[in-house]
């Protein structure tokens, strides 16, 4: 999520491809970026700094197998609140943020007002996460629940340039 930073310049096609890369590998060596990207080293970081800058890149993190860490229970949820007020949505988005299980959490337009994404252990702790959590969420009123049978694609690449 953005913060208040300088607004962000339009990107040339090498920034793109610089994107491209650490999409694919955000621990690749800087020098090997510069090498894939036809720039010297030191160009090549003063790009990746401004685009860190300016937000364009957000940061850097491992991507963790779900099973791996006991997490393989995945869930939508839509949720309906009883009001649709800037404070509602207000008190609604400062709660479901301290929720740790709570992988994303969107406000839609449509016949519910809130999409959840969660990660959990099994089906006992989705039922605690739903009833003494979710629905104790100030204004929600409803819910319905999406458990994924199998997993497609899930990716956080997003497509750059042409």
């Amino acid at each position: 999520m953005r913060t208040q930073r300088q607004p962000i310049r339009a990107l040339d096609k090498l920034d793109h491809k610089i994107l491209k890369l650490l999409q694919q590998d955000g621990r690749m060596a800087m020098k090997d970026l510069a090498e894939h990207v036809g720039l010297s080293v030191t160009p090549c970081i003063e790009r990746v700094k401004r685009m860190e800058r300016d937000g364009v890149i957000d940061g850097y993190y491992a991507r963790i197998n779900p099973a791996a860490v006991g997490a393989k229970l995945l869930v939508f949820v839509e949720i309906t609140l009883n009001q649709k007020s800037a404070n509602a949505f207000e008190q609604f988005r400062r709660e479901v943020l301290r929720i740790p299980e709570v992988l994303e959490c969107h406000l839609v337009s449509g016949d519910f007002d809130y999409l959840i994404k969660a990660r959990l252990r099994e089906m006992a702790d989705y039922r605690k996460l739903l009833g003494d959590i979710l629905l104790q969420l100030p204004g929600a009123v409803q819910s319905k629940s999406y458990v994924v049978m199998e997993e497609i694609k899930e990716s956080l690449m997003i497509v750059v340039g042409e």
